[in-house]
C-alpha cells in the first residue's frame, strides 16, 4: 500500500478506508492510537483522521477481481444457500 501524504479527498474515500481499516481491527489488528473508546469504528476513523492509515487507489478492473475473489471465499465457507432453500420451496409445493 501506497501512504498519501495529501488529506484525503472526498468523504466517500474516508468512509471506505475508516471502514476497511475497522474490518482490520475486528480481526485482530492493533489499533495505531490509544484512545479511551472501545468502540472500533472510531479507533478507525481516528486513525484515518490523524493520517496513520496508509492506502493505494486501485484501477477499476483490480477491484473487480478482488470482489470476485471475495465472493468465490464467501461461496467456499457459507456453501450455497440459495439452492438450499429452493429445495424446501419445491418439498412445501409437491406437498399441496
Amino acid at each position: 500500500m501506497v501512504a498519501h501524504e495529501e488529506e484525503i479527498d472526498s468523504k466517500f474515500r474516508y468512509v471506505i478506508i475508516a471502514s476497511k481499516r475497522a474490518k482490520q481491527l475486528l480481526k485482530g489488528a492493533k489499533p495505531k492510537v490509544k484512545t479511551r473508546t472501545r468502540n472500533l469504528i472510531r479507533i478507525a476513523q481516528e486513525e484515518v483522521k490523524r493520517g496513520l492509515i496508509q492506502y493505494e487507489i486501485r484501477a477499476p478492473q483490480e477491484e473487480e477481481q478482488d470482489e470476485k475473489k471475495e465472493l468465490f471465499l464467501a461461496d467456499e465457507l457459507f456453501g450455497s444457500q440459495e439452492g438450499e432453500v429452493g429445495e424446501e420451496e419445491n418439498k412445501d409445493k409437491n406437498s399441496l
